[in-house]
């Protein structure tokens, strides 16, 4: 008997069954292979760095292109820097006393070191950001590149004393083309798309460029000079989405595509209405072929406001109406940026600034559920850049004698009691603020929130001590000129009322008709 060829094996074992009836009914729907499913799926199981190693260069590329060319690409970032950075994070410094209470000299002076450090020449190694500009900067990156370097100079710059300032380094100077560490003899470290790892994929150092490999003046040889630089040096922002994830993707990876279609998409709709726009007409000759002026072009005849021309017996002319603008243009552009703005986190209406198709309440969820993002953003990098800078800054800071009232010796001794922060992350106004400032007021009587959170909510990056502190001026200063306004007239109180006698305890007869509408009135005719 003939032994069945592998092929035979495997069209066996596809074919339908006798009894269960076909394997593929025993599948997933989304794990089906037919006409239509030939190309999806296909790329096999491979990991996240897998991918990246292969399509981040070009991803990237593109990704920045279409920040420069693209309206809805740039809008989309400056939302996401607007609404998770603002005008910049606050510090307020929170250490306290052995009465559990805040020790607000020492919290001043660390805020006011912080204050002169956050100047462009102090925190910036090139001395043209302000920390603020550079907290945009990066999370514009992050969004754009989907990473961005972040390295640590322990060296005084400008006139701040404490030694540490920040590096900016884009994803490209990281070498990526590396395949071994290239370290100490005996090394065993995972290189990994230009960061060095270890069997964990902990980051252990990040080989570097000593120039941008894209720089107009940089030299070739350069750019392909590397330093090895500790992780403990720098701060690599990205979003992991899967794990292990060595390097960051941009954000828009999954409109790139959509983005560069619509540019195209508009562009040719533009030229036609162009083209379109430049109204024309031809003359038509039934009789015969039409005179030519010198015998080798058709003749053109200009049409001038207010003229009248004579045409040659037989000959007709006939107006060409354009038909652009396309009427569907502006529909199909909606249902694609519909797309892009979920593909790339802003809602619709703050991506487009189009509210025309929704109502308030529509508009509202969007922006309720945009803020959630922002939150979630928000938090991520409090706990990935913010907490850790603060703590090597305060670091720097006492060593450096650089706040007053706080000695070293004091310091290490408990530096979590020092490092206590509070970060004041950007809020947002009111929505509807007849009805919300309602609804507040009720929650904070009804203790279901606090004033403290409310004014983090909204007030723009302020805290309950700032607005106290600015209160309390405002009506210093009003008092001081004698102005009155409505919050500083006392209202007259309410005359007080001696309390009634107490009366005898019912008896159980008063009890049970207690609810009744009938012994009610009479005990009030009584009284």
């Amino acid at each position: 008997m003939r032994k069945p060829t592998v092929r035979e094996r495997i069209a066996r074992w596809l074919a339908p069954q006798r009894q269960g009836g076909s394997s593929s009914a025993r599948m997933y729907a989304g794990a089906r292979m037919t006409n239509t499913t030939l190309g999806f799926g296909s790329g096999g199981n491979t990991s996240a760095d897998a991918e990246l190693a292969l399509s981040l260069e070009r991803m990237r590329s593109r990704s920045r292109q279409m920040v420069r060319d693209s309206a809805y690409a740039k809008r989309a970032k400056t939302v996401v820097v607007n609404n998770v950075i603002g005008s910049g994070v606050g510090m307020q410094a929170q250490v306290g006393t052995t009465r559990n209470a805040l020790n607000a000299p020492l919290n001043n002076n660390i805020e006011s070191a912080w204050a002169d450090w956050c100047a462009a020449d102090a925190c910036h190694t090139g001395g043209a950001m302000h920390f603020h500009d550079l907290e945009r900067m990066a999370v514009g990156q992050v969004f754009e590149a989907g990473e961005v370097l972040i390295r640590k100079h322990y060296r005084p710059f400008g006139s701040s004393r404490v030694p540490l300032s920040l590096e900016v380094i884009e994803s490209e100077r990281l070498a990526g083309d590396l395949v071994e560490p290239g370290g100490t003899a005996g090394q065993t470290n995972e290189m990994r798309m230009g960061v060095e790892v270890d069997d964990f994929q902990r980051p252990l150092a990040y080989w570097i460029r000593r120039s941008h490999p894209g720089d107009a003046r940089s030299m070739v040889a350069d750019a392909q000079r590397y330093e090895r630089v500790p992780a403990s040096d720098i701060y690599h922002l990205r979003l992991v989405t899967r794990w292990p994830q060595t390097r960051g993707e941009p954000w828009m990876h999954a409109v790139l595509r959509k983005l560069d279609d619509m540019n195209e998409y508009t562009q040719c709709e533009v030229t036609a209405a162009r083209a379109s726009a430049a109204y024309f007409g031809t003359i038509s000759n039934p009789d015969g072929e039409p005179e030519k002026d010198d015998g080798t072009e058709q003749p053109v005849m200009n049409i001038e406001p207010l003229s009248i021309q004579a045409l040659a017996p037989g000959e007709k002319f006939d107006f060409h109406s354009p038909n652009r603008p396309n009427s569907a243009l502006d529909p199909f552009m909606r249902a694609m940026l519909r797309e892009v703005a979920a593909g790339c986190g802003p809602s619709y209406e703050s991506l487009s600034r189009d509210y025309s198709q929704s109502n308030y309440s529509s508009s509202r969820l969007a922006l309720l559920d945009d803020r959630d993002l922002w939150r979630v953003l928000q938090q991520w990098w409090l706990r990935s850049f913010r907490l850790p800078l603060h703590r090597v800054w305060l670091q720097q800071a006492v060593l450096a004698n650089a706040i007053q009232g706080l000695p070293a010796g004091q310091y290490a001794s408990d530096p979590a009691k020092f490092e206590a922060v509070t970060f004041k992350p950007r809020g947002w106004q009111w929505v509807d603020p007849t009805k919300e400032v309602n609804a507040y007021k009720e929650a904070i009587k009804a203790g279901l929130t606090t004033l403290t959170d409310v004014i983090a909510q909204t007030a723009g990056g302020l805290d309950i001590e700032d607005v106290i502190a600015t209160r309390q001026r405002e009506l210093q200063l009003l008092d001081d000129a004698g102005i009155e306004v409505d919050t500083t007239v006392q209202e007259p109180m309410a005359p007080v009322v001696a309390a009634a006698p107490v009366a005898a305890e019912p008896t159980d007869d008063e009890e049970d008709d207690e609810d009744r509408p009938a012994a009610r009135v009479l005990r009030m005719n009584r009284g």
